[in-house]
């Protein structure tokens, strides 16, 4: 990747949160993306956060409605992508939703949170510490 397009990638990377992209919900009305409240500044392009033998993976979180279709659908998404339905995890899922772990150690992970961040019923994607 030539040193341009790998500048204006990581001067992007960390505003992913704050794309006001519109995306079409039920019935065609624009619907915000989900809010990503992760500093992805700090995550280099394998999906690492530190240095040197410190690097470690970002799991984050997010809940989604507690269908076969959506888990499905979600898991095309994300290959890293744990269901664990019953658990509320600190993004809040209720009743109805399974709460999904993910994890930023995967090829293409930008492109995977910005996906998630697309999908409907997905509404915020928040960093998971493993309490």
């Amino acid at each position: 990747m030539d040193h341009e397009r790998l500048s204006r990638r990581r001067a992007t990377a960390g505003c992913l949160a704050a794309l006001p992209l519109p995306v079409v919900g039920g019935c065609g009305r624009p619907r915000a993306p989900a809010v990503v409240a992760i500093d992805l500044t700090t995550i280099d392009d394998e999906g690492l956060r530190g240095t040197g033998a410190g690097r470690v993976a970002v799991s984050y979180e997010f809940a989604i409605p507690d269908t076969a279709a959506t888990r499905d659908a979600i898991r095309r998404i994300d290959r890293s992508v744990e269901f664990m339905p019953g658990s509320r995890g600190r993004v809040g899922a209720t009743a109805g939703e399974c709460l999904c772990i993910g994890s930023t150690h995967q090829p293409g992970w930008r492109d995977v949170l910005a996906r998630l961040a697309e999908f409907p019923g997905v509404e915020r994607i928040v960093e998971c510490h493993h309490e």
